[in-house]
């Protein structure tokens, strides 16, 4: 199974699922040169949001810490703590702030045949 985000360009994959540690994320090079941080939770699902910080404008979030608040999964930023739904990529702690997520779903691998 890979993993797949939605962009202007169509879907790009980013890795295989197996590839993904629950509750840690990773970050994706996109084709217009941003970043994507993509999680997987304890159940299998994923999430993709933008990479960069709103408060401080770097390239992080990718690297905090995954939780959950009235059902709703988050990430922390590693630099400030504010968290952002997974879901929405609203801030839970300031509602004037919020990051992009991005479509992601996860395909069948299709097996190259030799």
């Amino acid at each position: 199974m890979t993993v797949e985000l939605h962009v202007p360009e169509g879907w790009l994959t980013v890795c295989e699922l197996s590839e993904l540690t629950p509750g840690r994320g990773v970050a994706v090079l996109l084709p217009d040169g941003g970043q994507a941080a993509v999680f997987v939770d304890r159940s299998g699902r994923t999430y993709a949001i933008d990479n960069r910080d709103p408060f401080t404008g770097a390239a992080v979030l990718s690297r905090g810490l995954v939780g959950c608040a009235g059902g709703r999964p988050f990430v922390a930023s590693p630099l400030l703590k504010q968290r952002f739904d997974l879901l929405s990529g609203r801030c839970l702690d300031d509602e004037g702030a919020a990051v992009r997520t991005y479509p992601v779903r996860t395909a069948v691998t299709s097996a190259a045949v030799v």
